[in-house]
C-alpha cells in the first residue's frame, strides 16, 4: 500500500520526515491536515504527494488555527488544487454541502452519527442542539422513522448549509433554527424523546437548557473531552444539573467517540430522565 512517507521518501529528508501528520480528514474532495512548522517549506511538495495518492482529491488544505468562538469554527488555508473551500460530502446515504472553513464539521463522528441513529425509533421526536451544516438530522432522518427532528445552529453560515442539504436531500420532517440555543429552546415550549448535544468542550454549560426540553423518558446524548481516568467527572456533571433541575436521571452509557490528545477522549454519555 502506498503511504504518503512512502510517497515523500527521498524528497524530504529523514529527520524532517518524522514530523510529518500522516492522519488527516477527507471531507467530500477536500482533504484538511496538518503540517507542522518544521515542514512548512514542504507543504506544497506534500499537497502534492496527496493528491497524486487520491484522484477523486482536488482540493488540499492545511489547518492555520485551532477551533475557536462561538461558531467553533477554524482557519484553513488551501496548499494545493482548486480555489474553493466547499465541497459534497456523503454519508449513510445522505448527501452534505460543507464549507470546511465556515462551519464545523468532523467526518470522524460518522459512526457517532450512526451509533445514535441505530438508536431512534419510530414515531421519535429528537433535538439536535448545535446542529451545524445538519449533518445529524440529515443521517437520522434519511436513516429512521422519527417522527421530526429538530435542528439548532447559532453559526449563520451553517444554517444556511442545513437548509441547503434539507433540501439537497429532500427531507420534510427536519425543523432547523437560527440562534442561541439558550433563547430558541425555552421558545420551542416543546418535549424531546431524544436529545444530541454535540459540542464537546463545553456542553455541561448547556445541560440547564437542555434538559429544559425533556420529559420522563427523555434519552440525552451529551458530550464532553475527558482524560480517561476521569470519565467519572462527566457522569457528576450530569447528576448535578439534574438535581438543579429538579429531574431524575439514570445514566445508560459511556461511549468513546475518538481520541483527542494522548488518553484524553471525545466520549458521549447517554443519559435517561426518569
Amino acid at each position: 500500500m502506498v503511504t504518503l512517507k512512502k510517497m515523500l521518501a527521498g524528497k524530504i529528508g529523514e529527520k524532517q520526515i518524522q514530523h510529518l501528520t500522516t492522519s488527516y480528514d477527507i471531507i467530500g474532495d477536500i482533504i484538511v491536515l496538518e503540517i507542522k512548522k518544521e515542514l512548512i517549506k514542504k507543504e506544497k511538495m506534500i499537497a502534492q504527494a496527496l493528491l497524486e495518492m487520491h484522484k477523486n482529491i482536488h482540493v488540499v488544505c492545511k489547518r492555520v488555527g485551532i477551533h475557536k468562538g462561538a461558531f467553533r469554527t477554524q482557519k484553513v488555508k488551501i496548499i494545493a488544487g482548486e480555489k474553493r473551500k466547499k465541497t459534497l460530502y456523503k454519508e449513510l446515504g445522505t448527501r452534505l454541502f460543507v464549507d470546511v472553513e465556515k462551519v464545523y464539521f468532523s467526518p470522524r463522528l460518522s459512526t457517532e452519527r450512526k451509533r445514535i441513529m441505530e438508536q431512534i425509533k419510530p414515531g421519535e421526536k429528537v433535538l439536535v442542539m448545535f446542529s451545524g451544516c445538519a449533518p445529524y438530522p440529515c443521517v437520522f432522518a434519511k436513516n429512521t422513522k422519527a417522527k421530526e427532528i429538530v435542528g439548532i445552529e447559532i453559526n449563520p453560515e451553517g444554517h444556511k448549509l442545513g437548509l441547503e442539504n434539507i433540501a439537497l436531500n429532500k427531507i420534510k420532517n427536519v425543523r432547523l433554527y437560527l440562534g442561541d440555543v439558550r433563547k430558541v429552546i425555552p421558545q420551542l415550549k416543546e418535549a424531546f424523546d431524544r436529545i444530541c448535544m454535540p459540542l464537546p468542550k463545553s456542553a455541561e454549560d448547556f445541560l440547564d437548557v437542555a434538559l429544559l426540553a425533556t420529559k420522563k423518558g427523555t434519552i440525552v446524548h451529551f458530550y464532553d473531552f475527558l482524560h480517561e481516568d476521569k470519565f467519572s467527572e462527566a457522569k457528576e456533571k450530569i447528576r448535578k444539573a439534574c438535581l438543579l433541575a429538579k429531574k431524575k436521571c439514570t445514566i445508560i452509557s459511556v461511549n468513546k467517540c475518538g481520541s483527542h490528545a494522548p488518553h484524553v477522549f471525545r466520549i458521549c454519555v447517554d443519559f435517561k430522565v426518569i
